[in-house]
């Protein structure tokens, strides 16, 4: 679909959709108008809030269990709940809880992810990921992109607590309450606004003020909370302590289901009881491959993984392990990210598109013999070079986590709302704030600039799962013996910060921490250019300009990527990183 200028994007937001309520309409325009006074807003970056948090990035050593996650609070709920014999999925599902409470503009109960779990039997990948509600259809965007993003008809049907359901039923050890108390004691004690939610919140400040939901809970006095000041949300905390108490079975079929239906009908949408009532979480295959002696495992459509595993597979035979970070290593790897990239606009929810020998070859070490060949060392080229079968949706933020337990069992746990806070309204009565999901399918329409449509394959259809960056990833020796856990934030950087951290520890052999924190390339196929962190070396970026790549400065983008890894090593030792971007603490014992 052709790019629009940002006025032309709110000029089609404020046509009257169709079959929409006199209130849906007006929050729609309401919302979206401030989105376009708010960008004029001052914005705070992540490197630049005030220095409010007494945050000191290190690494994390322990030897029973690890949690890594973006808020060290958060850390130490999922590392109370190993200590009192809970398994990695229980401290997960706790982390997760605390975090969606904190970091709102990017997870919480109101949206949905993926989830992989080693344990003593193999690994399992859990989906519960949003789906789009019954009344959905192909076209319901094409006239009103803007839609997608804002308001009740951008929700789909909320997972995370389906698939904490399903994970606690397969895998947890102690009782499901006990899970929620750390997310109820910081929702209803209060928590401290950070340097990363403050400069969310000046990014948002026009319509969050102006929101009488949101400007109760982040700007109680009429002005948004300042770092340092205490936020709290009783609301949602009561609405935890309800689903602890009560099940899974209130939020999808009870009360709270009947409030989220309400206000997201009340704000122009089409989620009903039904919907919230047929929500599943699935259990679905993971895929692997071998990289330099290590068994990779990561999870399939409709995520990222086979576009992580190809990637792997392109890179191996260069030995980056032997040659190290050099700068035709990185070309090397870029090239092969375009290659991945390319790729990755054939993925999409496998209960609607049945490409599973598709999949298998791209993941296929034939396949990678193929495309390499096809990599030049002395330049890059454009696009089409790499053969794109279709434009890549530009999904958005997200959290992730890592744990291992004393048994090595281990979680790799993503979860999102999508864009910063979702669908950008709040259920008065939950206090959920609600996802913009449906914005990560693909919408019909024209080419792009570049020549592409849209994929059908992540095209919307009733129930279906939209294609996701997400590569929550687990690594074995060959010995089969854990090794690392990792994955990413960061809507589409996220595959690329993966493999960044994959790549910083065993070929580069960093320590976990310098691993996670090092400065990150990433490249996407298109835009046709390479986006770097600050701290590369003049060295490498000289190199890869004289081969023709196009180079941008992340910092100039504003956007940010961060991983969380847990490292076992054989002699029992743990390594837990956060990551400093978002300014998180891993916790171990």
């Amino acid at each position: 679909m052709a790019k629009k200028t940002d006025e032309e994007r709110q000029t089609l937001l404020l046509k009257n959709p169709e079959k929409r309520g006199n209130r849906g309409r007006q929050l729609l325009i309401a919302v979206s108008a401030l989105l376009v006074i708010s960008s004029l807003s001052v914005i705070v970056s992540l490197h630049q809030g005030t220095s409010s948090d007494n945050f000191t990035p290190h690494l994390v050593v322990g030897h029973q269990g690890a949690v890594a996650v973006e808020l060290e609070e958060c850390s130490h709920a999922g590392v109370k709940i190993l200590k009192k014999g809970g398994s990695a999925v229980d401290a997960a599902i706790a982390s997760a809880l605390c975090i969606g409470v904190v970091n709102s503009f990017a997870t919480g109960i109101g949206g949905g992810g993926f989830m992989l779990i080693r344990n003593g039997t193999g690994y399992e990948h859990i989906d519960f990921r949003e789906t789009a509600p019954a009344a959905s259809f192909r076209d319901m965007f094409v006239d009103n992109p803007m839609a997608a993003q804002v308001g009740g008809l951008s929700v789909g049907v909320p997972g995370e607590i389906r698939g904490f359901e399903l994970a606690h039923q397969r895998h947890g050890k102690i009782p499901w309450a006990d899970l929620f108390k750390s997310a109820i004691n910081v929702a209803e004690d209060g928590f401290k606004v950070t340097d990363l939610l403050y400069s969310k919140l000046v990014k948002s400040k026009t319509w969050l003020e102006a929101s009488p939901e949101f400007s109760k809970v982040y700007a109680p006095s009429g002005k948004i909370a300042t770092p340092g000041d205490i936020i709290k949300r009783p609301t949602l905390g009561a609405t935890l302590r309800k689903i602890a108490n009560e099940g899974p079975d209130v939020f999808y079929e009870g009360e709270i289901a009947e409030t989220i239906v309400n206000a997201t009908q009340a704000a122009g949408g089409i989620l009903t009881l039904q919907d919230m009532r047929n929500y599943r979480a699935l259990v679905r295959p993971t895929i692997s491959t071998w990289y330099h002696g290590r068994k990779v495992v990561t999870t399939s459509s409709p995520t990222s993984g086979p576009a992580l595993l190809s990637v792997l597979n392109i890179i191996e035979p260069y030995l980056f392990n032997v040659t190290g970070p050099t700068p035709l290593n990185t070309h090397r790897f870029i090239e092969a990210l375009k290659y991945g990239f390319a790729f990755r606009t054939e993925i999409g929810d496998p209960e609607y598109i049945h490409n599973e020998k598709r999949i298998e070859e791209i993941i296929s070490k034939k396949w990678a013999d193929q495309v390499r060949k096809n990599i030049t060392d002395d330049k890059t080229h454009e696009y089409w070079y790499y053969e794109p079968k279709y434009e890549n949706n530009d999904p958005h933020g997200t959290m992730h986590l890592s744990v291992v337990d004393k048994d090595n069992n281990a979680v790799s746990l993503t979860s999102t709302v999508n864009l910063m806070f979702g669908a950008k309204f709040m259920d008065p009565a939950s206090g959920v704030i609600l996802n913009d999901e449906l914005d990560d399918f693909s919408i019909p329409g024209v080419p792009n600039n570049f020549g592409l449509y849209p994929s059908p394959f992540n095209y919307i259809e009733p129930f279906k799962r939209p294609l996701s960056t997400i590569t929550p990833t687990i690594i074995e020796d060959e010995n089969s013996n854990l090794e690392l856990v990792v994955g990413g934030s960061g809507g589409s950087q996220i595959l690329t910060a993966t493999l960044n951290v994959i790549l910083n520890t065993f070929d580069f052999h960093q320590n976990l921490f310098e691993a996670v924190k090092a400065p990150r390339i990433h490249h996407q196929l298109l835009p046709n250019e390479v986006q770097f962190e600050t701290g590369y070396s003049s060295e490498i970026l000289e190199s890869l300009r004289q081969k023709g790549h196009l180079l941008l400065n992340l910092a100039e983008t504003g956007t940010v990527s961060a991983s969380q890894a847990v490292r076992r090593f054989r002699n029992s030792t743990l390594h837990a990183a956060s990551d400093p971007r978002k300014k998180g603490l891993a916790a171990a014992y």
